[in-house]
């Protein structure tokens, strides 16, 4: 189902782009949760944060290069706890201000490190999933992993905003106009990570990253080799979330504008695609996880929004 977003931006921030910047502009401290750190199977890890309100469990997951450090996370943490819920702040592998340890890192389709964090959360916390938020890249990984499991999803409902439906369509939106700044910062991002992990040990890759300038670029060059695809063409083949929407089976809600500067209008999945338990929520204005409304001062519509829709009965 396809619904229309009752967001109204804040007058004077109507442009995508102050949208997209505006939050990370004025953006606060992020709120001190309990630290751990979660030992995987093959020898990784992941670095975790918990801010415990005593309720129900969620658990979110951030955007590419992101961390508890980026305006979104901290705000929905310092919300879930605010209101009552159990939150748990998933850091993808290298995100958390410390190199992984494996030649790998993590990338939109890997969706074996959610379910290893959910087994864990579930197992120390003693409570079932209420729900899973994900932001951006980590809202793909989210609708990847819930199109997978099928109805076998260890979860109550889930929420993903700005999602970037095809990566492939994404990047090229991103080598466009004045959405090429946010592409020339996560590029610089996404290359200090890769430096950083083979600091220490040689990488098995011939690449000079500091070349690369484009997404595709950096995903046919490393992204792919290191962890199992042919290219750039097949990894965004195998892990877009769009072609995951038709097999969900729990309460989905997506947030999305139209007026995304990390995508074009055409990204956005129809009505045919999606399931009977899909809510796609669209918004004119909103920019890429923005929502920044208001009337006299700007204020964040996002976090109250995914709030009321994780008290909905299920």
């Amino acid at each position: 189902m396809i619904i229309e977003s009752g967001f109204k931006p804040h007058w004077l921030l109507r442009s995508p782009h102050l949208q997209t910047l505006w939050p990370v502009w004025t953006k606060g401290k992020p709120p001190a949760g309990r630290e751990e750190r979660l030992e995987l199977a093959d020898g990784d890890f992941l670095d975790l944060l918990w801010y415990d309100g005593g309720g129900p469990l969620v658990i979110v997951m951030h955007g590419l290069e992101g961390s508890i450090k980026s305006h979104y996370a901290g705000a929905m943490m310092r919300a879930l706890q605010q209101q009552g819920f159990t939150g748990l702040f998933m850091h993808f592998r290298g995100c958390s201000g410390e190199p992984n340890r494996l030649d790998r890192a993590y990338h939109s389709g890997e969706t074996g490190d959610f379910m290893a964090v959910l087994q864990h959360a579930v197992a120390v916390s003693g409570k079932p999933l209420h729900a899973a938020i994900g932001y951006s890249l980590g809202g793909n990984v989210l609708l990847k992993w819930l199109g997978e499991q099928g109805e076998n999803a260890p979860v109550g409902r889930a929420v993903a905003i700005s999602v970037p439906f095809r990566l492939d369509a994404a990047g090229q939106r991103l080598e466009k106009g004045v959405s090429r700044i946010y592409q020339h910062h996560l590029m610089q991002k996404m290359r200090m990570g890769y430096k950083a992990r083979f600091t220490t040990r040689p990488s098995p890759l011939e690449v000079d990253v500091d070349r690369l300038q484009t997404f595709w670029q950096f995903d046919d060059w490393v992204t792919a080799p290191l962890h199992g695809f042919t290219g750039a063409e097949d990894y965004y083949r195998r892990c877009s979330s769009r072609q995951f929407l038709k097999t969900i089976t729990r309460p989905t809600l997506i947030l999305h504008a139209q007026d995304d500067p990390f995508m074009f209008p055409e990204t956005v999945p129809g009505e045919e695609e999606l399931s009977p338990q899909v809510t796609l929520e669209l918004s004119r204005h909103g920019g890429h996880v923005g929502f920044i409304g208001g009337r006299l001062l700007p204020a964040r519509w996002l976090e109250q929004r995914i709030i009321r829709y994780l008290r909905e009965a299920p």
